[in-house]
């Protein structure tokens, strides 16, 4: 299915303190652009939550605080994704980390859990710090996949 001509509007809203989710989303933006109509990116601090609705898929990407814990910053989101009824809106969560901790990602796994209960999960995606360059077919197939069922979802209703 060629969805270059797709008019989909997707947001990408992240939380990064080292700068690795940072760059992945970063990444996730250029990849992105010209596969879909309307491309965002957000710092969770820049985002409205009331814009929630203007798009058809969001891409949430977090850092993991503490033991495996959801960053402070990304609660509210987490919450109000938590609160949605229905599966009307496409979502797929990535982030980074490092595998000495125990809780890998622990922060992706509790948003992904959630986000397949009240949305229509796409995709997770989980790099160990910094993305590399073995990690950019990974970044391709997270967009492909996102696109692909945001496209399917935005067919069905």
């Amino acid at each position: 299915m060629d969805l270059t001509n797709c008019k989909i509007s997707v947001a990408i809203v992240y939380a990064s303190v080292s700068g690795n989710t940072k760059v992945l989303a970063e990444e996730l933006y250029r990849i992105l652009l010209g596969k879909a109509g309307n491309i965002s990116i957000y710092s969770i601090n820049e985002f409205s939550l009331a814009d929630l609705s203007k798009f058809n898929a969001v891409a949430i990407g977090t850092y993991t605080w503490g033991n495996g814990e959801i960053p402070r910053e990304m609660r509210q989101l987490y919450q109000v994704f938590e609160s949605i009824k229905g599966k009307d809106i496409t979502t797929a969560v990535f982030g980074t980390g490092d595998s000495f901790y125990p809780m890998f990602c622990g922060a992706v796994d509790q948003f992904r859990d959630m986000l397949y209960v009240h949305t229509n999960l796409a995709a997770t995606l989980k790099v160990e710090l910094l993305p590399q360059e073995q990690d950019l077919n990974r970044c391709r197939k997270f967009v492909e996949i996102l696109l692909l069922r945001t496209s399917m979802q935005k067919q069905v209703m």
